[in-house]
């Protein structure tokens, strides 16, 4: 059970592995991007490839259960389904439900885990595996592996990283549970945190913050929903960005709009250098790059400039 792209090494590993997948369940198809094309799910695409039955139940605790119980599974897994499984999912698999779940657990529980880890300033991330109950990543912890937060990791490298670390850690996982010497260890819910899902609000870079945690937003919110600057007449996405040594009295003023400093703005204790950006109806490009082309005025606060 598992939808976006992080959930895709998993079912290749399973399916390398050599276990016999009974069937795929994912989140219906969806349309995406500008155009609203229905796209299916990364891992709808390699079930299909591998000649898996795919389910797409709206909800598995109601329209998919009988198609689960049908398939008879020894062990089901999941890698951010995207759906919440009821007791009579759970109860279907005699060897239980093991969840891969990008975070070390109890931190980070809830379905953006690596965004919050970047934003929240983690030094250390990792893959868990639980057994899943009815709660919210709440279950019973099987293994775990670590792998440090670099200063230029963003959302997108991190779960790339995690996706192949959390495939690996699964198969370790259900080779110990059949061995019968797979760990198991209660969460500690007072060291718990949840974090709420992500939002294309989350994104708005107010500058009324530490460069610090600006930078941190920037960072965490790559590839999706992307930070952004409301600028006069639009907002300027911002996919790369670093500190700059200067201050201004108000955050949110852009300082230097030219090739000698490159594009910065001050933030609350100091400012940032926005490195690469995305202006509206723009493609991607070095901020530099933009302003051979684009003239911004310094010396006024963001929102009052023409991007």
């Amino acid at each position: 059970m598992g939808t976006p792209d992080f959930a895709v090494p998993s079912l290749r590993a399973l399916a390398q592995a050599g276990h016999t997948l009974v069937g795929v369940f994912t989140q219906p198809d969806r349309p995406k991007g500008r155009g609203g094309k229905v796209q299916m799910s990364p891992v709808k695409e390699l079930a299909l490839s591998l000649g898996i039955p795919v389910f797409q139940p709206q909800k598995i605790r109601k329209d998919g259960l009988a198609d689960l119980a049908a398939l008879a599974p020894d062990l089901c897994v999941t890698a951010a389904f995207g759906q919440i499984l009821s007791q009579e999912v759970l109860d279907i698999p005699p060897m239980g439900t093991v969840n891969v779940h990008a975070s070390l657990l109890p931190r980070h529980r809830g379905s953006a885990p690596i965004p919050w880890a970047i934003l929240c300033g983690d030094a250390v991330t990792g893959v868990t595996t639980m057994l899943t109950d009815r709660g919210i990543d709440t279950g019973d912890m099987l293994l775990r592996v670590e792998t440090p937060i670099s200063d230029t990791d963003t959302a997108g490298t991190l779960t790339l990283r995690l996706a192949d670390m959390g495939a690996a850690l699964l198969l370790d996982t259900i080779r110990r549970l059949a061995a019968g010497d797979c760990p198991r260890e209660k969460q500690n819910e007072a060291a718990m945190t949840y974090d709420p899902k992500l939002t294309k609000e989350m994104g708005e870079l107010t500058l009324n913050e530490t460069t610090r945690n600006s930078l941190l937003r920037v960072r965490a919110m790559a590839p999706w929903p992307s930070a952004y600057l409301t600028a006069a007449n639009g907002a300027l996405k911002v996919w790369q960005a670093t500190e700059y040594p200067a201050k201004a009295d108000r955050p949110g003023t852009v300082l230097f709009a030219d090739q000698q400093h490159g594009l910065v703005v001050s933030t609350l204790d100091g400012a940032m250098e926005l490195v690469s950006v995305q202006a509206p109806n723009a493609k991607r490009m070095e901020a530099r790059a933009y302003l051979r082309g684009h003239l911004m005025e310094a010396g006024k606060p963001l929102d009052e400039v023409m991007i």
